[in-house]
Order: C-alpha cells, then structure tokens, then sequence
C-alpha cells in the first residue's frame, strides 16, 4: 500500500479532512492534496517531522508512515536510475555567482561557463546545498525561525513549512529559482574557494544561522597514505540520485566500512544507508529512574 491510499483511507475512517491534516503537520491545505494525489514524492523520513505529525492525527502506530514513504521513494529513485541530470537553472547559477567572493566572481563563472554543467559547479553548488540544508533541518521544530525566513521570503509560516520539507528533498540537479528564493539568497552571505587546494569557505547570514561560518577542505596524500576507498563507494558518492541525500555524519559512516574479499556495488551502499536510516534496526534507549 503506498502511503497516499493510507493516509486517505485513515482520514475516511475517521471522518476527517485534509484541511484537519494540514493543521496537524504545520503545513498548507494545497501540499496535503498534492501528497495524497501522489503529484508530489513524499518527504524523507529522516529530514521531516512530518510523518509523526501525521501519525498521532490519524492515530497510527509509530513509523508506520514514515516506513511507507521510504518505501516509496526507494522505489522512485530505482526508476530513476537511468535519468540523465540536467545543468542549473540560469537564475540559480546566477545567484551562486553573485555570492562568490568578488575577487573570484570572474574566474569562477569562466570556469563555470566552460562547461554544461563541469565538476566544479557541482561541487560548489553541492556543498552550498548541504550546509543550507543543515541549517534547515536543524531549525525545522523552531516556529522564531521559521517565521524569521518565512518574512525574508515573503511567505506565510504554513507555506514555509511546506517549502522547508520540499527543500530538504531538493538535490543539486533540481535545484529551483524558488529554493533559491527562499534559501540560498538569505541564508548565504558570500563564499569563496582557493582552486588550488579546493578550501571552500561559506559565511552565512547571521540574522537566521547559527554558525555563520564554515570551512571544506581537502588534504592532499602521499601514495603511502592513500585511504584505499573501495570503487563502489567513489561511484556511490558519484552519482547523486544515490547519494545525493546523505549527511556528512551518514558519509563518514560509510567511508568505515571495510571489506577483506568482496567488492560491494553503489547499490550496496544506498541499501547501507537506508538500512543506516530506518528506525526499526536501533534500540531507544530509556533512563532508569
């Protein structure tokens, strides 16, 4: 059963509405129709709140949504494998630019326009992405927050929620005018990069983000201190309709894991990490009092 039929199957039982749905989960009349006429891919479980939310109004048992959308999405992302990325949108890429420290700007966007959509754009985009995300994961629960961006972007606080979990599911290739609207623009105050080393320094605004600043960098190794990461993990962590979700502490994970013989896949990987996320294969621990 897909989790949109579970959901309204739950609401029939209990004589409820979507518009009741939407006030349980903080989020607009119009996404709860979008889900449950499957025109939207539900949230990751492990970047919303939503599904708890969702459950105690429906009464189900704990993770039984969250376990269905994974389900789902596990699905999604298998037939999407073969899909081609496309470049940045030419507003995002923009953007990107404008924040670029100016004695850099110019470099950068020669680089940038050499290619469709080259390595380094990638990696730049990838790692302004993932520290935005961080920043909106980690304030998700804070109403102060979320009515603070939601002002910068003109929204109303249920519209900011939606746009927060649909932004937490965005990837590099389907970056939107909108996210950037929303995220990039308010929440980044400038970055820049040394192409020599590939030290990437992001400052943040201030006003929304904890931990205005922050800092990527990459060591160089001699031959004799090479980490031996196995293939399947570089083509993992190549292809972002795999990886393109994974958190830096999930990654770090992953890089542990050793093998004596057997050469794992990329798929291995993706089921590691899945297999990482799901409730059900951890143990609560309780307090003694």
């Amino acid at each position: 059963m897909d989790i949109a039929l579970a959901i309204r199957n739950r609401l029939k039982e209990l004589k409820l509405g979507q518009r009741d749905l939407a006030r349980a989960a903080h989020v607009t009349e119009s996404y709860i129709s979008q889900l449950l006429t499957q025109k939207k891919l539900p949230p990751a479980p492990n970047r919303t709140d939503m599904y708890e939310k969702i459950g105690r109004a429906l009464q189900l048992p704990h993770g039984q949504l969250a376990k269905l959308a994974d389900q789902q999405r596990r699905e999604h992302f298998r037939q999407r494998l073969g899909d081609q990325p496309t470049p940045l949108l030419h507003n995002v890429r923009e953007l990107i630019l404008r924040k670029c420290h100016p004695e850099k700007t110019g470099q950068i966007r020669t680089i940038f326009e050499k290619q469709h959509f080259g390595e380094l754009e990638r990696f730049v985009t990838q790692k302004l992405l993932g520290v935005v995300k961080s920043v909106a994961r980690q304030e998700l629960d804070n109403p102060t927050w979320m009515r603070n961006v939601a002002r910068l972007s003109k929204k109303s606080y249920p519209q900011m929620r939606v746009t927060v979990l649909e932004f937490l599911d965005t990837t590099i290739f389907d970056l939107s005018n909108e996210n950037c609207i929303a995220f990039l623009d308010p929440l980044i105050e400038s970055w820049n990069i040394d192409l020599a080393t590939f030290c990437i320094e992001i400052v943040l605004n201030r006003r929304v983000a904890p931990g205005h600043h922050k800092t990527f960098e990459f060591m160089e190794r001699r031959p004799d201190q090479a980490s031996g990461e196995e293939p399947g993990l570089k083509e993992f962590l190549q292809d972002p309709l795999l990886s393109g979700d994974a958190t830096e502490e999930e990654l770090t994970f992953l890089r542990t894991l050793t093998f004596k013989s057997k050469r794992p896949t990329p798929l291995y990987y993706y089921r590691e990490l899945q297999n990482l996320r799901d409730p059900l294969h951890f143990q609560t621990s309780t307090r003694r009092t």
